[in-house]
């Protein structure tokens, strides 16, 4: 399995940006797709989780301003971020988790940097 991320880049305080992430080599549905970030010093953080029914969870500084979507007959998902702070600067991760044959297994993507500067 491998995860394909997507769509950072820079953008000024108050902008937006969509983040996608894609699944490749799975045959089965993860039972949650999430997005974690990574800011330079700083350890790994959950943005943004969603299961397979489509219930989201949030990171507390990100609620309000960031909503996760999936798309489960094409295995992605994506990340739609707005009124973005320099404080969002950061390596921005894809994950997904499918439990099966009695334990979880995991994937990460590679990361694709966000930079929220003026």
């Amino acid at each position: 399995v491998q995860l394909q991320a997507s769509g950072g880049g820079l953008v000024r305080p108050g902008g937006s940006l969509r983040l996608s992430c894609t699944a490749s080599g799975s045959l089965f549905t993860f039972n949650a797709m999430s997005w974690y970030r990574q800011a330079p010093e700083k350890q790994r953080e959950l943005v943004a989780t969603i299961s397979s029914g489509g219930i989201p969870n949030y990171g507390h500084s990100m609620k309000g301003r960031f909503t996760i979507f999936r798309d489960n007959d094409k295995n992605a998902v994506s990340l739609q971020m707005s009124n973005l702070e320099p404080e969002d600067t950061a390596v921005y991760y894809c994950h997904a988790a499918v439990y099966r044959l009695g334990r979880w297994d995991t994937y990460w993507g590679q990361g694709t940097q966000v930079t929220v500067s003026s």
